[in-house]
């Protein structure tokens, strides 16, 4: 076929797409069947529909066929749409709040401004944050049962900050990491700044799938996996002692680094020890205060082996210089009051009742979680769509997100990640029900 009849073919498909004459959800020929109508080879059939998707407009599924993408939804599928609008209800990103939190922070100012130490917090900190700090955070993760030192401690500018650092440091373009198939976007987003490769190790509820992650390791040259082993981010699974000692014994055998994220591990109440404190000798712990506390604090940590120490303060200094030190003393003067431990309980207790709300609202739908997580991963039946529903929920002024920013695999399931922690309880029912009512409409 001639380039410019190819181009045309494109053309025509990509503007019957855009004008709705292909509406979002159509079932395209199969590539013989495009080849047999336009008179064309098979191979350039298939040329015709690689070009489609990477302008975004069709996505092909094993077993299903090609189908129209929903183009009025931002690249990522919901997860980089705003919230902001008035009247949106947020089921995309996770804030959670507690009534009188305000007040706490109000209370806490006037406690610091009255401080001896408040022109300190003016000046410049030390990169990895002043040692009394790192001090206090220590004996706070070793209670957590983590037993690290103040050396061992770095102050970081959130848990993602946390995340890009460890990258940044010890892992160079072109490395191998691997990672589960669903995992948290922000990793996937810092992986891709540093040019480093992410290999999808298949998982389901129950968590990852070791003999896979140990075939892969035989066969690439895997340097480092990212795990979160406790409240994983977005299936909810806590990993039990058993599936810890597997991932570790791996790791070991393998020479690999361990990324231990642990953003939403304070809402399990009774997990196993974190791998920080089963294989310390090879894993960076990463966590902060944005979940247990408020996301405005921007405060986080990570643990890491004496040994890498040196060189994680040096990329805190070429990034951010040093910590939010007025954010810092904060956070400290909380976890040493109790104000921490309380908020931590609190918001499990609100979990709890956000858990047990939306089940009840999505009975009959096979939601999967965690009982006291802030959010629900909901596997869609197979003849919906995932994007077809967020596209719908938008026009109903409710924001989710579907499984394309999770997912490391080249297949993305059709499924919808729910937060629930950033509206009320009243509003938190009614974006549900309407989810609901989506998933309802599409269904056959």
């Amino acid at each position: 076929m001639p380039r410019a009849r190819y181009k045309q073919l494109v053309d025509q498909l990509a503007a019957d797409i855009r004008c709705g004459a292909l509406a979002p959800g159509t079932r395209l020929p199969t590539h013989r069947e495009l080849a047999a109508q336009h008179g064309i080879a098979l191979v350039t059939a298939s040329r015709v529909y690689t070009e489609l998707h990477a302008m975004g407009l069709v996505s092909g599924e094993t077993g299903r066929g090609t189908f129209v993408r929903e183009t009025s939804l931002a690249p990522g599928h919901g997860i980089d749409q705003p919230a902001t609008e008035r009247g949106m209800l947020d089921l995309n990103f996770n804030y959670p709040t507690l009534p009188g939190q305000a007040d706490l922070l109000r209370q806490a100012l006037r406690q610091l401004a009255l401080s001896g130490d408040l022109e300190a917090l003016l000046r410049y900190q030390p990169h990895a944050g002043r040692p009394h700090e790192r001090a206090l955070l220590a004996r706070h993760l070793t209670d957590q049962g983590i037993p690290v030192t103040a050396q061992q401690v770095l102050i970081v500018n959130g848990a993602q900050h946390g995340l890009a650092l460890t990258l940044q440091t010890l892992l160079k373009p072109g490395d191998v990491v691997a990672v589960d198939a669903l995992t948290y976007p922000g990793f996937k987003a810092a992986a891709a700044a540093r040019g480093v490769e992410l290999l999808a190790v298949p998982c389901d509820a129950s968590g990852p799938d070791f003999d896979a992650l140990a075939t892969l390791c035989r066969t690439r040259r895997v340097r480092a996996i990212y795990s979160m082993p406790t409240l994983h981010n977005p299936l909810g699974w806590v990993l039990d002692q058993r599936q810890r000692e597997r991932l570790i014994d791996i790791a070991r055998e393998h020479d690999l680094l361990i990324i231990e994220d642990a953003a939403y591990a304070f809402l399990a109440s009774s997990a196993p020890a974190p791998l920080a404190a089963l294989a310390p000798e090879r894993t960076v712990h990463v966590s902060g205060f944005s979940k247990n506390i408020a996301t405005g604090l921007r405060v986080g940590y990570l643990t890491a082996p004496a040994v890498w120490v040196a060189a994680l303060e040096r990329s805190i200094r070429a990034s951010t210089w040093n910590t939010p030190g007025i954010m810092t003393a904060l956070v400290c003067a909380w976890i040493e009051d109790g104000t921490l431990a309380r908020l931590q309980a609190q918001k499990r207790e609100d979990a709890r009742c956000r858990q047990a709300l939306a089940r009840r609202v999505l009975a009959g739908l096979q939601p999967i979680g965690h009982e006291a997580g802030y959010f629900l991963w909901l596997p869609l039946p197979a003849e919906v769509r995932a994007d077809q529903v967020v596209a719908r929920l938008l026009h109903e002024q409710v924001a989710v997100s579907t499984a394309e920013p999770f997912s490391t695999s080249e297949q993305v399931p059709h499924a919808l990640r729910l937060a629930l922690g950033s509206v009320t309880l009243a509003q938190l029912e009614d974006a549900l029900d309407k989810v609901r009512q989506a998933i309802a409409h599409f269904a056959y």
